[in-house]
């Protein structure tokens, strides 16, 4: 692992995590045979929950050069671990620990299970909250840097979960549909009643991106699988894409076991996911990770991974597609459960258009890691260096977890948003250019 610690800091924070190749909700239960493991200490401030661990870093957390060949732990190096987060109230005083020169604060507490993030064309942000089936738009009027007013948009909605916006509309994701509302910028509520733009099987890994090419106007969606590694037809395990009206819907790629969250890279105009990677292998492979969705492209699920790696379970079954699987872009380490990404406006933060990574955190790894985001460099539109530490302390010393990153997405003003699931928290993070 290359370039993991954070820069500006003086403290060792080294990835503790607590998410596994899929978030505790949004994957396959755990093997039966899987063993309970008891959470390894870590050294971390009581109150604040900062990170100065000890543990080795985390395999595979690393951008893939062109060309360069990954060296992965072998299956079944380890027993397959069972060893869940167990989520507390936040310390008092606690709050997340970001770099030297950046600034971390409560955004709003005024959600329930708030996941996906989308900034709206007028700046207002709209926030899936999956379990309560609704969707919220969050105003800040006044200019102070959080939100005044919120209103719900639309509610009784089947576990929805990606947005993004088009001309005069939203699209929302449920768990079994794709719909589309009518929508102008500056709308609290929908205003008319949703078009069921295209169906899909519900559950499983029930999270859905979709994401609007800004240039073609074509919707994509991503469609995870219902188990950790059977054989299952598409839709499954694949990313979509369709005309506006759903129309000339079309396999855009497959073998992506739960790609979460989708999104255009504004600077490539390429689209990229963030992917939850299989359960039951070991500690420590294999990752999940981050990459360009290629048109056509076949990602391994579920006979291989990261590249022409074999899954033993499915030995000898398609060597054909094994020998076709693509490595991916950006590895994420294992178990760790990335759910968001963003890509940085550069309007306040530093390192225009780098990616931003949210991992929600481990349950099948004996020493859990995850519950954190990362920062990917990026140059030219494509990845320029491994991800590095930008946002975490949410483990406690007794190994208990208050924190678990969902959504990511950058305000209007450039500042950063993370939505967190475990306390029911979305954090604004600004950035203060130093003195010279």
């Amino acid at each position: 692992m290359r370039g993991i610690l954070r820069t500006g800091t003086p403290l060792l924070a080294v990835m503790l995590t607590l998410a596994g190749s899929g978030c505790a909700a949004d994957k396959s239960e755990p093997a039966p045979s899987a063993a309970k493991i008891e959470p390894k200490p870590v050294v971390a401030d009581a109150k604040a929950g900062t990170l100065a661990s000890s543990r080795p870093p985390l395999p595979n957390m690393e951008w893939v050069r062109p060309g360069e060949a990954v060296k992965l732990a072998a299956p079944y190096a380890t027993p397959s671990a069972n060893n869940g987060p167990n989520v507390v109230k936040p310390p008092e005083g606690a709050m997340p620990d970001v770099p030297k020169g950046y600034t971390v604060s409560v955004w709003t507490r005024d959600v329930q299970n708030p996941r996906y993030l989308a900034l709206a064309p007028n700046g207002d942000i709209f926030v899936a909250e999956s379990r309560a089936g609704r969707v919220k738009v969050f105003r800040d009027t006044d200019g102070d840097g959080k939100p005044d007013a919120s209103y719900i948009f639309a509610e009784g909605l089947n576990r929805p979960f990606g947005i993004d916006f088009h001309k005069d509309h939203v699209y929302i994701a449920n768990t079994d549909a794709l719909l589309r509302f009518p929508y102008k910028p500056g709308d609290t509520k929908a205003t008319g009643a949703p078009t069921t733009i295209t169906e899909m099987p519900g559950g499983g890994h029930w999270t859905r991106g979709v994401a609007v090419d800004p240039k073609s106007g074509k919707i994509y969606v991503s469609v995870g699988s219902r188990s950790n590694v059977d054989v299952e037809p598409a839709p499954r395990a694949t990313v979509l894409v369709m005309n506006p009206d759903g129309s000339d819907r079309k396999v855009f790629a497959s073998g992506l076991r739960n790609a979460v969250s989708i999104v255009f890279n504004p600077e490539s105009g390429k689209l990229w996911t963030v992917v939850n990677e299989r359960d039951g292998l070991g500690d420590d492979v294999p990752p999940d990770y981050a990459t360009e969705i290629k048109s056509g492209g076949f990602y391994g699920w579920p006979y291989a991974y990261i590249g022409k790696n074999e899954d033993p379970r499915r030995k000898g079954e398609r060597p054909d597609l094994v020998a076709k699987t693509i490595v991916p872009d950006v590895l994420l380490g294992p178990h760790t459960a990335a759910l968001g990404i963003a890509f940085n406006p550069g309007t306040m933060l530093p390192g225009k258009g780098d990616a931003y990574v949210t991992l929600h955190g481990s349950w099948n790894r004996s020493a859990r890691d995850g519950y954190k985001v990362m920062r990917i460099p990026f140059s030219n539109g494509r990845p320029s260096g491994d991800p590095a530490l930008f946002l975490d302390g949410f483990v406690l010393e007794s190994g208990q977890v208050w924190g678990r990153p969902v959504g990511v997405t950058f305000m209007k003003d450039g500042s950063l948003l993370v939505s967190e699931d475990g306390n029911d928290t979305i954090y604004r993070v600004t950035y203060a250019k130093p003195d010279a």
